[in-house]
């Protein structure tokens, strides 16, 4: 019996209805077979203090243990000021520390988002993208899943309504399955 392949989804949102938490829901229950997504909530993580990189909050050391165990990300963000919410870049920082014991090295990973503008989430995305360079994250690439108009999407409950939208996320998330493999492969082929 195979090991379902693991992601750790992070929501960019504390709101509690928020698309964005809304559309994680939704992309746990469209992962396909073989694969799971658990979530790591950022609630409780402070601001990022350089002076407690070596002994820093429990919560930081369970949000590292979390993103190592996992085989990748998938970060569901709303975008705020053309960029990265601060909770979310909050989080990062945190667990790219210290420096040289990054959790996020060598991760495969997926953005996705939700936000009425026009454009989605698609400042937020690549702003997010320029990140994984330092981090050393490999980024799925494509399809992207930049979710506007987000209240005719999801209904009250927060359930994804719209089939376009199911569609385009079932495709997504099983190209980062597929992603994922290929990232732990290369780097079986290299050990």
């Amino acid at each position: 019996m195979n090991t379902p392949l693991k992601i750790l989804g992070i929501a960019g949102s504390l709101r509690k209805k928020s698309y964005n938490r809304a559309a994680l829901r939704a992309a746990q229950q469209l992962t396909p077979e073989g694969a799971v997504i658990e979530t790591f909530e950022l609630d409780g993580i402070p601001p990022f203090n350089q002076d407690l990189d070596v002994n820093p909050p429990a919560v930081i050391a369970e949000f590292k243990a979390a993103i190592r165990a996992a085989d990748a990300i998938l970060f569901v963000s709303p975008e705020y000021n053309y960029s990265i919410p601060g909770v979310l870049k909050n989080a990062i920082d945190w667990a790219s520390r210290p420096y040289g014991q990054s959790a996020w090295t060598g991760k495969p990973v997926g953005v996705m988002g939700a936000a009425t503008g026009v454009l989605g989430t698609a400042r937020m995305q690549y702003h997010l993208r320029q990140c994984f360079v330092f981090l050393n994250m490999y980024p799925l690439n494509l399809p992207e899943v930049m979710i506007t108009n987000p209240a005719q999407r999801f209904d009250e409950q927060g359930n994804l309504v719209d089939e376009a939208t199911r569609d385009i996320m079932r495709k997504f998330l099983q190209a980062m399955v597929l992603w994922t493999r290929q990232v732990e492969h290369g780097k079986q082929i290299q050990a």
